[in-house]
């Protein structure tokens, strides 16, 4: 090729010009698709005024945002980006994974469709949308670049951590909690949170756990969990012991709750490997048990106790926060 030839350098040129435009086209049309359904929330609370994002989810009015927004609420006001707007009522909070649901007073944008946060890889595509620092509409894209973070939790004196958040270095600011995090399909994937450090943001997964608890939410005002009543941590477990179990890792207790039903039997000290037949190797596990079915239920628990393998039988109380 000649140095006189004009198509010298336009390989190149072409392909970046044709990849900017794909990831144009591809945020441009999230946007479109996704703005509607976000709401600008305003709330006041006996702290003072606040504001935060939403988004729909059916068509008679239900939005969801995240619980630390609307905490407290004595009224709010939700505003979209057609100008319309209404007041809205909280119908059920969870501080315990950050979600919330409302029920506007007035008519909504048609809703927003619900992803599967578990399809998500490092590296894809995602665009937040949402309302921060007051101005509406806002949009920011990036990339996931971490799943499987856990996010800590508090409601009263009762701590949890929220698993599976995904992380992405989609720039969030204040007013952005409860806008969507969504796929380059527009479907919204996770629930803008937090802001975890400088390029870092945190999004509550839409996966099969948090879908549950919206439609409590939705139906009871509330989610309701079982009480085991143990702090520990993940420890891996003894070669001898691993193959015999079937997995890595357990969970050593490191305290157990007074009057809690784990002080019917588990003591400090002791690895938990299994609980109601399912392997425990990490407290993301246990809380996947912790759910409404298990409250009452007698479940058998084995652990690891001064080298031999103990089964104790416990009964699970709901959890009261």
């Amino acid at each position: 090729m000649s140095p006189e030839d004009p198509s010298a350098e336009a390989p190149d040129t072409d392909r970046d010009d044709a990849a900017m435009d794909a990831y144009s086209r591809v945020v441009t049309t999230v946007a479109r698709t996704v703005l509607p359904t976000v709401a600008a929330l305003s709330v006041r609370s006996r702290r003072g005024g606040g504001a935060g994002s939403g988004v729909v989810l059916t068509a008679d009015g239900f939005l969801l945002t995240s619980a630390h927004v609307v905490e407290g609420a004595i009224e709010g006001r939700a505003a979209f980006a057609d100008g319309t707007g209404s007041g809205f009522d909280v119908i059920g909070s969870d501080p315990l994974s950050d979600l919330a649901v409302l029920r506007a007073q007035g008519p909504v944008p048609a809703p927003a469709t619900l992803g599967d946060a578990a399809s998500l890889r490092v590296g894809q595509l995602v665009v937040a949308v949402g309302n921060p620092l007051g101005l509406s509409g806002s949009v920011t894209a990036g990339v996931v670049s971490a799943l499987g973070r856990s996010l800590p939790t508090r409601a009263g004196s009762t701590v949890r951590v929220v698993e599976d958040v995904i992380q992405t270095d989609a720039a969030l600011n204040p007013g952005n909690s409860g806008g969507a995090l969504s796929d380059s399909a527009g479907r919204v994937v996770g629930v803008n949170t937090a802001v975890a450090g400088i390029g870092l943001g945190l999004a509550v997964p839409i996966n099969d756990t948090t879908r549950r608890i919206i439609a409590s939410l939705m139906s009871e005002g509330r989610f309701r969990r079982a009480y085991l009543g143990i702090a520990g941590a993940t420890v891996a477990l003894p070669p001898p012991i691993a193959a015999r179990v079937g997995h890595k890792d357990g969970v050593r207790i490191a305290e157990v709750v007074p009057g809690s039903p784990a002080a019917a039997g588990l003591r400090p000290g002791d690895l938990l490997l299994q609980l109601d037949g399912v392997p425990v190797t990490s407290s993301g596990d246990l809380q996947r048990i912790m759910t409404v079915e298990s409250i009452g239920r007698r479940m058998e628990a084995t652990v690891l106790r001064n080298g031999a393998l103990v089964d104790v039988v416990l009964v699970l109380r709901e959890l009261s926060v």
